[in-house]
């Protein structure tokens, strides 16, 4: 029945009902949970899985990780599976992506988008998301800084997309969470070339 809308209309209804479940900021509603401090208030001021795990709460953090991941990963999943066209399911994965990175529910306030944009890609094919988590892993591995392994990955994704499924409208989904990724990023970017950032699991003074 929804494949027999108004691409248009799918687009819409779909990036709407994406951005509605993507403003469900789990770093604020896990530690709220958890009974931890605002993620907001404390170490980078980032509502995001890896600022949780400052606070010294693995669980909490993980829990974020994976909530923030499945919201991005499930309405892309659920569309695909619909066998909705690739305009609308990608409509989809920006609209979840753009409710983390601006939730309507949290005063617009919302985190940097790394683990939805993980779920998006991984909605999109499997093979997709799996490959830019492994750069993903390699670089925070190897340099222990989250904000790195971010940046690298966001470089990677459009990169890994075109050369495996060539070009397409998700190619400029892809690009345009990329080109976010990275913009949210621009004060990481600075304390790395100032050799400020913070590691993986380093606790942070209060914001």
């Amino acid at each position: 029945m929804l494949a027999s809308l108004d691409p248009i209309v799918l687009c819409a209804l779909g990036a709407v009902i994406a951005y509605l479940i993507g403003s469900l900021s789990f770093a604020v509603i896990v530690s709220r949970l958890f009974g931890l401090a605002d993620p907001r208030s404390y170490g980078s001021g980032n509502p995001g899985a890896t600022n949780v795990l400052r606070s010294g709460n693995k669980a909490a953090a993980i829990l974020t990780l994976v909530f923030d991941a499945l919201k991005g990963y499930v309405p892309v999943a659920l569309a695909v599976h619909a066998g909705l066209p690739l305009t609308v399911v990608t409509a989809i994965g920006l609209g979840a992506f753009l409710g983390h990175l601006w939730p309507i529910f949290f005063k617009f306030e919302g985190g940097k988008g790394v683990a939805t944009a993980a779920g998006v890609l991984l909605g999109f094919s499997g093979a997709l998301g799996g490959l830019v988590l492994l750069v993903w892993l390699a670089m925070a591995v190897l340099f222990r800084y989250s904000s790195l392994a971010a940046l690298t990955a966001s470089l990677a994704a459009p990169v890994i997309q075109y050369l495996g499924w060539g070009a397409s409208v998700m190619t400029a989904g892809v690009v345009v969470m990329s080109a976010l990724l990275i913009w949210r990023h621009e004060a990481n970017i600075r304390k790395l070339l100032a050799g400020k950032e913070s590691k993986l699991g380093q606790k942070a003074a209060p914001k």
